[in-house]
């Protein structure tokens, strides 16, 4: 249950940061607004997630789980690593992304383990409206113009082989199924699965027919892309100056 709950934190912690760069470089104003707000709810969702592992698991303090850890020891996925590149990238990483998060909760809701269940009643309706906001933007440049589809296109064609990585199992899996914790991985990918194509279907764009996920794997595992190291030192460069210093 541990490694569950870590490495939906360690995703929402890590896609909350990279997505604020966006603030002050966004196409339009409302879009800074939009990804820093969607920011703030992410890092949200990462520190109820360490707290609910401090407080019910034993697990440590929720700023040094985040800002003191070495990079082998998150275990995001590889999908959310990545740096924010141009904007047909970070969105077509937050449609996808965010759909996931959307069924993960809903899942929750049944799950066994109560913190989990109160936390996913609490988020699943601001993920929600990532999701419209998501959707709306993939929409409206999906329908645009020549190049604005073809932008679209090009990123999910990258973006959507690396989005399978969110889906990676870990060794306690069975465990957690058995526990009735969460009904497992390969649930919710169909799930996913079967939403994003019928969404992509209604873009009027075209889900890549041959991709290799495995490619994409192991950041459940520590193994990292050379992305995150960097960003990391970034994150976590005030609390290295004193990490015992009470703010």
């Amino acid at each position: 249950m541990k490694n569950l709950i870590l490495k939906m934190a360690d995703d929402a912690l890590i896609i909350g940061h990279r997505n604020s760069e966006w603030t002050g470089i966004g196409p339009l104003l409302e879009e800074d607004i939009a990804f820093s707000s969607m920011s703030q709810d992410k890092i949200g969702h990462a520190w109820a997630l360490y707290r609910i592992l401090n407080e019910e698991l034993g697990g440590e303090d929720p700023d040094k789980a985040a800002f003191n850890r070495s990079v082998k020891d998150f275990t995001c996925c590889h999908l959310v690593e990545y740096p924010i590149g141009e904007f047909d990238f970070s969105l077509v990483r937050h449609f996808l992304m965010d759909k996931a998060e959307f069924h993960r909760y809903d899942l929750l809701l049944q799950s066994s383990f109560l913190p989990l269940v109160n936390l996913a009643k609490k988020v699943k309706g601001e993920i929600k409206y990532h999701v419209m906001h998501a959707d709306t933007w993939m929409q409206q440049l999906a329908n645009g113009n020549e190049e604005s589809k073809a932008r679209i296109q090009s990123a999910l064609n990258l973006v959507y082989p690396i989005a399978f990585s969110l889906f990676e199992k870990q060794d306690d899996e069975q465990a957690v199924i058995e526990q009735k914790v969460f009904v497992g991985e390969d649930v919710l990918k169909s799930i996913w699965v079967d939403d994003i194509a019928n969404r992509i279907k209604e873009f009027g764009l075209t889900i890549p027919s041959s991709i290799d996920s495995s490619a994409h794997l192991g950041g459940r595992k520590g193994y990292h892309t050379d992305h995150l190291e960097p960003l990391l030192k970034e994150m976590t460069e005030v609390f290295a100056i004193d990490p015992n210093a009470e703010w």
